[in-house]
């Protein structure tokens, strides 16, 4: 087990003003694999005036600056790929080969983005006799989940960094490792003192206390929307600008006019996309519409390729579908299944019993629902789990306003024949990112959702300018 007892502030490792302890498990095993401290509003107030104390300098840089620091922690993060891999494979349980690929690939590769970007953007720009400047807010709160823990992560600091703010950052207490290796690469890369903070807690009492302070100018969240929701009333006490990423409930509309080869290869593809993460994933694709007529068609494709998830160790190469992150979450996701079977969704695979010969780990067993209506609550609610819930419909526009009855509106997918009508039904579904025709997750592309599931962007340009402010000289 190992003992992270200190913080990250001011370009020092220091003592929490707490004394409590917060343990880290091993998914898959259920066994304690470290410590970190239980922060404290006191570690709060210092690392943002210590954050508030190097803003100045920071944002004064030359933007070539800034661009050459992120590459530094890109290097920083590439030497130490398969420890960090390895650390969230035990964290979240995400197998190793995948945690490898996209919890650490994204995140690496998202500081190379930004800092490319910072060669080309313009922060001013003439329209009209104004001159119009982008400038940074100055000291961003951080808040991250533990799903994607890394990739949130420099999702927000990485954006932040390149326009000039200060950061501090509040790791899940869940997966925190991660973090803490960041933080060492931070300190490794010769980043000045109070640039890059980092506080360890809990939401209510570290999460709050950042949402609330007043030197604190932005607050990026990622998470539920519970929560998010709370970070935004918080946060609104000071009128501080808010960035937020949270829930989804994503339609994958599959239209009646594939050939039996390209169905088989929209519900195949749709249950991975489902069960990416062990469904931990707030884009997963959890409600695949499919034609009434091919209903049956597509359970028998969905429990055929749900059969190959093979679940298990996250470090035995054969396994791709790993535990959940935690008991609380696979009590939830199985109370979600049980749901899904007392309001009489058909269960066409999986179930709420421990998959075979894995009585110990946050395990759960990949599930798949069909005859699933859209009042049912495995319908409507997240339940970041490897659950799908298969629904049928009569015509295109009734597949449309299915997916389109949810409170969320993170990501969507649909698959068509035809190029152009499947374009045509993503124009109209309501979510931030639609893939067409299984087109791959671009790093660069703005993400962020419609309706709860969030406000702003992240990732490439949009991601850069949602966190610097707006002026306008007028000349």
């Amino acid at each position: 087990m190992h003992t992270y007892d200190k913080i990250y502030i001011n370009g020092a490792w220091v003592p929490s003003e707490g004394k409590g302890v917060l343990e880290v498990t091993n998914s898959a095993t259920e066994e304690v694999i470290a410590t970190i401290p239980d922060g404290t509003v006191g570690d709060v107030d210092k690392a943002v005036a210590a954050a508030r104390a190097a803003f100045d300098g920071w944002s004064n840089l030359p933007k070539e600056k800034r661009a050459e620091y992120l590459m530094k922690i890109h290097a920083g993060l590439e030497a130490r790929t398969q420890e960090i891999a390895e650390a969230v494979a035990r964290e979240v349980g995400m197998p190793v080969a995948l945690s490898t690929m996209i919890q650490v690939g994204l995140p690496k590769g998202n500081f190379a983005i930004t800092a490319g970007l910072l060669s080309t953007y313009e922060f001013e720009e003439q329209i009209g006799n104004s001159l119009v400047v982008r400038e940074p807010f100055g000291v961003v709160g951080c808040i991250s989940p533990w799903n994607y823990p890394l990739h949130q992560i420099a999702l927000k600091v990485a954006p932040a960094l390149a326009a000039g703010n200060t950061v501090v950052v509040k790791p899940s207490e869940v997966a925190p490792i991660n973090a803490f290796i960041l933080a060492e690469i931070v300190h490794e890369a010769g980043l000045p003192a109070g640039v890059f903070n980092l506080v360890t807690g809990v939401g209510p009492v570290v999460g709050e206390a950042i949402a609330a302070h007043p030197d604190v100018d932005m607050v990026s969240f990622t998470g539920s929307t519970r929560a998010g929701k709370r970070v935004a009333e918080v946060a609104a006490q000071n009128v501080k600008k808010v960035s937020l990423e949270l829930g989804g409930k994503s339609p994958n509309v599959i239209l009646d006019d594939l050939d039996d080869e390209g169905f088989t290869k929209a519900v195949s593809a749709g249950v991975g996309k489902c069960f990416s993460n062990s469904g931990q994933t707030c884009t997963a694709l959890t409600r695949m519409l499919v034609p009434r007529a091919r209903l049956a068609q597509a359970e028998q494709i969905a429990a055929a390729t749900a059969a190959k998830f093979t679940v298990g160790d996250p470090f035995d190469s054969a396994t791709r579908l790993g535990p959940l992150v935690s008991a609380v979450q696979r009590e939830r996701v199985r109370g979600f299944i049980q749901t899904g079977i007392d309001e009489g969704a058909t269960l066409v695979t999986g179930g709420t019993d421990s998959p075979e010969g894995l009585s110990k780990g946050f395990f759960v067993r990949p599930t798949i629902f069909s005859n699933v209506t859209p009042n049912m609550t495995i319908a409507r609610e997240e339940i970041f789990g490897p659950v799908l819930s298969i629904m049928p419909y009569d015509s295109e526009e009734e597949a449309i306003a299915i997916a389109n009855d949810t409170v969320y509106g993170l990501a969507a997918g649909v698959w068509s024949s035809t190029p152009e009508r499947a374009k045509e039904v993503a124009r109209r579904l309501k979510a931030g990112q639609v893939e067409v025709n299984g087109g791959s997750f671009n790093p660069a592309a703005p993400f962020g959702g419609y309706k709860q599931s969030g406000l702003g962007r992240e990732a490439g340009k949009f991601g850069l300018e949602e966190f610097c402010e707006v002026k306008a000289m007028q000349l």
